[in-house]
């Protein structure tokens, strides 16, 4: 038996969009806490909280504050993700945790797929999912966003699963999942940073009113669990694939050698990214996450 409306936290502005049938977007807080420098990052949240509205959208921008699942941020709520004191990161497996100690937390791509279906949000925009690690098939080493996007009915909007990723392995268990992966203006796969990954996909959508009627008819045909729409980085903020692939050896040889594992690794990995790139990777990852927050918003109103 659940008891939601003991935890759930809905701001004003997200439940009455949500009871009036309004588009809303979803929108996650890890690249606030983990992924910007403060005060970079309430620049970029208001940024891209806007970038919704001006597509027709309303934003929810999700955390865990005081042991509330909070759908919808504030000013203030905002400020205390984004200084990210005491603010860890949260996946499906922690939020009972954090809940029941009252503790702040980051909310990934699963654990924000899960609230929003809790709040009755159908779409979210993120910058890359997680996925299958490089050498997976020996650690076991998988993102818990591939089993939420197998369960959780959810579209969720992103760049592809980042570079620093096994792409190939992750397309093939997103596949055995049951979960369609659709090309956005696109037959490839994106790779986060760049707008070609090698792996062609066998959906494209023309524009994102097609998308929304994907969406439409999986979830009225009761076909439970999310889809993924990959929607390439703008061509003018692209990286070159092969360059990026010698930037992520660098940094996979550095995480080794320091021991990094679990959770800790894809955070370990961007940043180390973002200094042999002189920044490059940050300003990529802020123009992609603008441009899927956009999308979202897009197929949200064409619902």
């Amino acid at each position: 038996m659940t008891n939601l409306a003991k935890y759930l936290d809905i701001q004003p502005e997200v439940k009455a969009a949500l009871d009036a049938g309004k588009p809303v977007v979803a929108l996650e807080s890890t690249i606030l806490s983990h992924g910007m420098p403060y005060p970079e990052n309430l620049g970029f949240a208001a940024q891209v909280e806007q970038v919704v509205r001006d597509n027709g959208a309303v934003p929810a921008t999700m955390a865990i504050i005081g042991g509330k699942l909070k759908v919808g941020l504030g000013k203030d709520d905002l400020a205390v993700m984004c200084e990210a004191k005491d603010v860890g990161k949260v996946s499906r497996r922690d939020v009972p945790v954090y809940i029941a100690n009252g503790h702040n937390g980051a909310t990934t791509v699963a654990t924000t797929m899960l609230m929003a279906e809790m709040a009755g949000i159908r779409v979210f925009a993120t910058g890359g999912i997680g996925g299958v690690h490089r050498g997976g098939e020996v650690t076991m080493d998988i993102s818990a966003d591939l089993q939420e996007l197998a369960h959780t009915s959810v579209a969720v909007v992103c760049a592809g699963a980042k570079q620093i990723l096994d792409i190939g392995r992750t397309l093939e268990y997103l596949e055995t999942m049951g979960v369609p992966v659709l090309g956005m203006g696109t037959d490839e796969f994106p790779a986060f940073y760049c707008r070609e990954s090698g792996h062609k996909l066998d959906y494209a959508c023309a524009d994102p009113a097609e998308a929304a009627a994907i969406l439409r008819a999986k979830w009225e045909l009761g076909l439970k669990g999310g889809v993924l729409i990959a929607n390439p980085i703008p061509e003018e903020y692209g990286l070159d694939f092969d360059e990026m692939e010698k930037v992520i050896q660098v940094a996979l040889a550095a995480a080794d050698e320091a021991g990094v594992h679990g959770k800790d690794i894809t955070p370990f990995l961007l940043a180390k990214v973002k200094d042999l790139t002189g920044g490059e990777s940050l300003a990529s990852n802020i123009q992609l996450a603008l441009n899927n927050a956009a999308c979202a918003a897009q197929i949200a109103a064409a619902m």
